[in-house]
């Protein structure tokens, strides 16, 4: 099993920054790929961002330029830097992590979630 907990939510004003942190434990070495997903008020989940093992990042089209992944192996967490925060950011982020649980199967970890709202 692997436990995610992530923190670093918050309010904050249009424009303004946050990191949100995601700790990682349990039968890391599995680890494969880490992701953030969001889930807006009233609407669906939404991939945010990618980081493979090797630390290859991707972004969704609505994070671009704005939101930066990354990971610390050594520390076993993860991160998501965002700057210039929209009011449409807000929402519950969540920290996921694929992990190989055996020679063919790969199992799905999610966090509890940390909610980021922005407004004046």
């Amino acid at each position: 099993q692997v436990q995610l907990v992530e923190s670093g939510g918050g309010l904050v004003q249009p424009g303004g920054s946050l990191t949100l942190s995601c700790a990682a434990s349990g039968m890391l070495s599995g680890l494969i790929t880490m992701r953030w997903f969001r889930r807006p008020p009233e609407k669906e989940r939404e991939w945010v961002a990618t980081i493979t093992q090797s630390g290859d990042t991707t972004y969704g089209d609505s994070v671009k330029g704005r939101f930066t992944i990354s990971r610390d192996v050594a520390k076993n967490m993860m991160y998501l830097q965002i700057t210039n925060l929209k009011p449409e950011d807000t929402a519950v982020y969540y920290c996921f992590a694929d992990v190989r649980t055996s020679p063919t199967s790969i199992s799905n970890f999610w966090g509890q979630g940390t909610q980021v709202s922005v407004s004046l």
